[in-house]
Order: C-alpha cells, then sequence, then structure tokens
C-alpha cells in the first residue's frame, strides 16, 4: 500500500517508496500505476523523483488540475525540499550549487563550470557525530534530472547508498522528498513527511523533518 498523505477532488499526495519507478518497466508495476489501482481513479503525474528516491510525490486526477499543477512545476512555483546524507565531508558545508549538467558515462551526469541553463541547489548541513554521517537538508530552485545526487557528489559527498555516483554502499540510497509548499485555488499547501524506510536515517533536527520551509530563500 503507498501511503497517503493528503487528498482533494484535484490531486493526492503520498509518500513513495524507495525502489519504485514512476513507470512500468520490465513487468514491474510502475507507481503511477500502482497509484491508480488502489485509489480506484485515473492519475496524472506532474513531477517525478527517481526510483531510488523516497518521499513526496504529487499526482492529479484530472487533466485539467495536471496542467495547472504542471504550470507551477515548470515555474518553479512549487517548492521541494529534500534530505540527504553520506559518509563523506563536504568541500563546503552550506551555500548554493550552481553549473550547467551534462550527460556522461552509463547515463550518468556531471556538473560543469558553464552557467547557460544551469542546475541551481541551495544546502545547509550538519554532521551527526555518533552515527559519522554528513546529514543534508537541499533546496533545489531548478529541476535536472539527478540534480540532487550530482550536486552533492560535486560537493565530495556522495549520497549514502547511491551506487551511480559512487556513494557508500548502504540499504538504501538515503535521499527523501521531505517537504513540498504550493498554491492551490488561492490557499498555501505545506506538507512534510519523514522516511519510512532505511536503516541508517538517525537523529534529524526536527524542524527540517516537519517545517523545512522555515529554511528561506
Amino acid at each position: 500500500m503507498l501511503p497517503l498523505i493528503a487528498e482533494t477532488p484535484d490531486w493526492l499526495l503520498i509518500n513513495k517508496p524507495s525502489g519504485i519507478g514512476m513507470h512500468t518497466e520490465e513487468q514491474q508495476p510502475g507507481l503511477v500505476v500502482m497509484a491508480a489501482e488502489q485509489f480506484q481513479c485515473p492519475l496524472w503525474p506532474v513531477h517525478r523523483l527517481d526510483k531510488v528516491t523516497s518521499g513526496l510525490l504529487l499526482l492529479a486526477k484530472h487533466a485539467e488540475a495536471a496542467a495547472m499543477l504542471g504550470r507551477q512545476f515548470e515555474s518553479h512555483a512549487i517548492q521541494k525540499y529534500y534530505l540527504a546524507q553520506s559518509t563523506s565531508k563536504p568541500v563546503k558545508k552550506q551555500g548554493w550549487v550552481k553549473g550547467d549538467m551534462e550527460k556522461s558515462r552509463n547515463g550518468n551526469w556531471k556538473l560543469t563550470r558553464g552557467m547557460k541553463n544551469p542546475a541551481i541547489t541551495r544546502f545547509v548541513s550538519r554532521y551527526d557525530t555518533e552515527h559519522q554521517r554528513r546529514q543534508f537538508l537541499l533546496i533545489p530552485k531548478t529541476g535536472k534530472t539527478h540534480q540532487l545526487r550530482v550536486a552533492l557528489k560535486s560537493l565530495g559527498s556522495p549520497i549514502e547508498g547511491d551506487a551511480r555516483y559512487k556513494g557508500e554502499i548502504s540499504d538504501r540510497t538515503y535521499l527523501h522528498a521531505v517537504g513540498l509548499v504550493f498554491d492551490w485555488k488561492g490557499q498555501r499547501q505545506q506538507f512534510s513527511t519523514a522516511p519510512e524506510s532505511g536503516q541508517h536515517w538517525n537523529h534529524w533536527p526536527e524542524e527540517w523533518l516537519t517545517m523545512p520551509w522555515q529554511l528561506q530563500g
């Protein structure tokens, strides 16, 4: 069962599990198909999460809502917040990661110094001394493929469990969409949800888990 976070006549919000792709592949049902079957209604994906990523995923219930939400995502009017952690020390503890992304080998991406159409991410971090991991709160300002995974690799802190970008081997990739903020029909919508799987999600700041939008900018 996919955990339901919120539902309206226009859309529903779920906590996507790690390890499920958005679309059906090799006879493995994708998340959109699974959600449509579970909630007994047609659904339109208006954004996506990588297969390895868990967290808040918004699905429209009809074409008009899909178009309206899609425009908000395209204009970056919807703000997303992510948790990630690494076993490696970053070159800086907070700030911005900016740069153009180019395709690399084997379907990977890499960050370059170019700024023609840059991927932009704001982040803060803290060190969990007990578990020896660097914890990140990530605020993407653009929506490029693998943007956050590449951003942390560029900082010298590949995400734990992210084999594609040389993160330390673990039970899952430690990237989770923790917060989502958007406007819908004149009402401000703010949602957060903690990860449900992963042996190494440890002691996170409460405000990161429940009110990540308090970090503005």
